[in-house]
């Protein structure tokens, strides 16, 4: 089950809950994702939502339809995804985190470390 957040479409939540599957890995390229049904049940969402995040993922082009057969990862699925993701940072999320560096008057030296410790504590193997 998700945790969804007040600001943001809930069919975009569930979309950055799929977009980050692709991502690490647990689903991909070619491989079949869950059906619209399977996946509403396991996020306790009407498969209304869910079927709305497909099709605006299909749009996308992030996913694609196998008539008869279900959904699949399309094969550049995972860079169409850091794109639309960087892009979408770049614009909305990275001017607030300035922002906040500047008030708190937090340095880049300080961010630097505290990032490479995050991801050797998250993301290395």
């Amino acid at each position: 089950m998700m945790n969804f957040k007040d600001k943001e479409a809930i069919y975009l939540q569930i979309a950055d809950y799929v977009a980050e599957h692709i991502m690490l890995g647990k689903w991909l390229a070619d491989e079949k994702i869950p059906s619209v049904r399977d996946l509403a049940g396991d996020l306790q969402v009407n498969p209304n939502t869910v079927m709305r995040t497909y099709e605006y993922l299909q749009n996308q082009e992030i996913i694609f339809n196998k008539r008869g057969l279900g959904l699949f990862v399309m094969e550049n699925a995972t860079s169409k995804i850091k794109s639309i993701r960087k892009e979408r940072f770049l614009q909305q999320e990275l001017p607030d985190f300035f922002r906040s560096l500047y008030l708190l008057d937090i340095s880049l030296e300080e961010l630097k470390s505290r990032y490479e410790n995050f991801k050797a504590q998250n993301f290395n193997p």
